[in-house]
């Protein structure tokens, strides 16, 4: 496949702005990158960033709540956005015709978002509720919670993007102006348009609605805690009304997204946990039983990776025995190499992904805007194919080899309430 080409440019305000010319298809596609996600929470207000995600659909001076739906939606286009631990991200699809009005609106809530106390009710209601569904009322909610909470010690990563409700009701209106002001500015977003444009008439947008926003004299706070080294492998065990059968799982510190391993972790992921035949499922779902899921996410995110294990029993499984066989599949990982057969179809697997993704308009944005803010670099969007296709066996090996240490290693047993001891519960 031929590589990305694209321009790159930054303003005057510091708005990095990244182009792609596709005239495969009449359409546009946008993405905004800020650099704020939830590790950039302030102190006890957990999902402030969240917060943000959906306060910036909301009203600007010029333009109405949800006016941003009219503009995509009412044209058969397309909008979203998500919040993750670095980053916040909004992207929309239009027809190419209608790419000046979305520019002037991306611009419009990037400089003159209503942050008021009207909208800050509204919204962090709906990101309550959001809480309740998705955390308090599924079975495993809070052990997701859990994870994350024990993992870290110091690094903000150990709180939770979605939010805390108790931590969002006591947040004032002037603590979410503060939190705006800081992170939503033009220095801090990187503007990715990919489509059917003129380039000459889509730099022309730029420069009327980005470049008059003005860049703020305060530096960006970034987060400069560094996560210790795990000295020694630790056992936890929690337990919760809420689960119906054990969970188990297992983590170790691991790279940041920068590092040069980053193709060998997404060809380990795969091979351990990429569909039905991958080495996880095969073993403790299908072959021994032990288990209705079994997963491993290499999750390398900017400052530091979380490489995790995480398995839900079946019912009436003895929890030694479902802990015995994750741990012999760890220990297997980090013994030998996997074989050709897994590495072949592991990388098939993400080639296949990267190249139906480069097809469209929004996916050639998606990737260019995740190297450019993940990996500091466009052109690592252009390498990456590359990278995957040279990762070997040994490679593979190596990167177990150094993460998955017995004093880097986290296991969390976690029970239904109902098997906690009798000992236990008199404690």
């Amino acid at each position: 496949m031929p590589p990305l080409k694209y321009t790159q440019r930054t303003l005057d305000n510091g708005l990095r702005v990244i182009a792609l010319e596709d005239h495969a298809a009449p359409v546009a596609a946008i993405q905004v990158w800020y650099h704020v996600g939830g590790k950039d929470d302030p102190p006890q207000r957990s999902g402030f960033a969240h917060l943000f995600e959906h306060m910036m659909f909301k009203s600007t001076k010029r333009m109405p709540s949800e006016m941003l739906d009219r503009l995509t939606e009412d044209v058969g286009g397309e909008n979203n956005a998500y919040t993750a631990e670095d980053v916040t991200v909004y992207h929309e699809v239009i027809p190419a015709h209608h790419l000046e009005r979305l520019l002037w609106a991306e611009a419009e809530r990037l400089a003159s978002l209503t942050v008021d106390g009207r909208n800050f009710t509204l919204e962090r209601e709906v990101v309550k509720e959001e809480y309740r569904q998705t955390v308090l009322a599924q079975p495993f909610g809070q052990f997701y919670e859990y994870v994350p909470k024990q993992s870290f010690t110091v690094h903000p990563y150990r709180n939770a993007v979605i939010g805390d409700i108790e931590q969002l009701d006591a947040a004032s209106l002037d603590e979410v102006r503060k939190f705006h002001d800081t992170f939503y500015r033009p220095d801090n977003a990187t503007l990715v348009v990919a489509g059917d444009f003129d380039p000459a008439k889509l730099q022309g947008w730029v420069d009327q609605y980005f470049a008059p926003i003005p860049k703020p004299e305060a530096a960006i706070p970034r987060v400069t805690v560094k996560e210790p080294e795990r000295k020694e492998g630790r056992t936890l065990r929690a337990y919760d009304e809420q689960v119906p059968v054990p969970a188990l799982h297992v983590n170790f510190l691991g790279p940041a997204v920068t590092s040069p391993d980053r193709a060998a972790w997404q060809v380990l992921e795969r091979v351990l946990s990429g569909g039905e035949s991958s080495r996880l499922n095969h073993s403790l779902v299908y072959e021994q039983q032990l288990a209705q899921e079994a997963e491993f996410q290499s999750d390398l995110r900017m400052d530091l990776g979380l490489p995790g294990f995480t398995v839900i029993l079946g019912g009436g499984v003895a929890l030694e025995k479902a802990r015995a066989a994750l741990l012999a599949e760890i220990q297997k990982i980090i013994t030998s190499p996997v074989s050709d057969r897994e590495l072949t179809t592991a990388k098939n697997q993400l080639l296949s992904e990267k190249l139906h993704e480069r097809e469209t308009a929004a996916g050639k944005a998606e990737a260019l805007a995740r190297a450019a803010v993940q990996l500091g670099d466009p052109e690592a969007a252009n390498r990456e194919l590359a990278d995957l296709q040279g990762v070997t066996a040994q490679q593979v090996l190596d990167v177990a080899k150094r993460c998955f240490t017995p004093e880097n290693q986290l296991l969390i047993e976690y029970l239904p309430a109902d098997m906690k001891p009798k000992t236990e519960e008199k404690k």
